[in-house]
Order: C-alpha cells, then sequence, then structure tokens
C-alpha cells in the first residue's frame, strides 16, 4: 500500500523496513532499559542458567566509551526507525549513530571484555555480528531512499 505525500508515491519496502526496524530496534531498547534497572527476570529470562548480579557486574565494568556506545546504539536506531517511518531524511543521521554506538560496544564486547558470564551459545556468538550486519542496512536502507527523494 502506497501513500501520496507532496506527489510522490511512498515504496512499501519504507514500510516494510521501517515496521520490522522499529520491532528490531524497540526490543533493543527494552533489553538496554531492563539491563540498567537491574531486572533480574528479564535477564533470567534472556539468559537462562547466568547469575543476574555477574550479568550486571559485567555490564557495569564496561569502561565509559562502551557505556555510552551502547544506548547510543540502541536509541538511534529506535529514532532512526521511527523517521523512517515518518520518511524523514534525519533518519539517515539516527542510523549512522547507531550504526556507531553497535561497532563500539560490540567492539569492545567482542575483543576486549572478560567473556560474557553465563552458558555460552551459538546465538551469543553470532548476536553481536547480526547486530551490526543490521545497523549496517538500516543505514543504507535510508541512505538510498534519502538519494532517491523518499526522505524529506
Amino acid at each position: 500500500m502506497a501513500t501520496v505525500t507532496d506527489g510522490a508515491r511512498t515504496p512499501a519496502s519504507i514500510w516494510i523496513v521501517g515496521i520490522l526496524a522499529t520491532l528490531w530496534n524497540g526490543f533493543g531498547a527494552y533489553d538496554y532499559l531492563m539491563t540498567r534497572l537491574r531486572n533480574e527476570d528479564w535477564i533470567r529470562s534472556m539468559m537462562p542458567g547466568a547469575d543476574p548480579a555477574a550479568v550486571f557486574a559485567w555490564a557495569d565494568a564496561f569502561p565509559l566509551y562502551a557505556q555510552i556506545a551502547w544506548p547510543l546504539g540502541v536509541w538511534g536506531g529506535l529514532a532512526g526507525s521511527i523517521l523512517l517511518l515518518l520518511r524523514s531524511r534525519f533518519a539517515v543521521h539516527a542510523f549512522a549513530v547507531s550504526l556507531i554506538g553497535a561497532v563500539v560496544g560490540m567492539a569492545y564486547q567482542l575483543f576486549a571484555a572478560a567473556p560474557m558470564p553465563g552458558p555460552e551459545s551459538a546465538v551469543t556468538k553470532i548476536m553481536p555480528f547480526v547486530i551490526i550486519a543490521i545497523a549496517i542496512f538500516l543505514l543504507w536502507f535510508a541512505s538510498t531512499m534519502r538519494k532517491k527523494g523518499v526522505l524529506r
């Protein structure tokens, strides 16, 4: 379904990608909040077998730059998703902030942080790469839509 605004048709891909991105980044924002609010039930549900106190201590031990990168990645992605649905050119900027936050935060976790407490699984090993890949895709998609004049 396309809408007409200022004479330009909105491609269905904007709605599909925008809604999926909002759900994805909304989950990331919720995860960030639950972790920072120290919700033990959330940690237990997301990481069966992990000690919530150890997970909180692990996250608290991040250096300042990683502490800042995580919310930039999460909230930049959520803002970009909403801005994409609003067809705003500022979605590109928000997704760029999100990608920078994701790369910096995930690089720390992959290469400098102590191993995450709790049982290791294939999901925990691959998830940082999935997060970065999705952030790259969303920035590319928003940039492409901006160049095509879909974002104003």
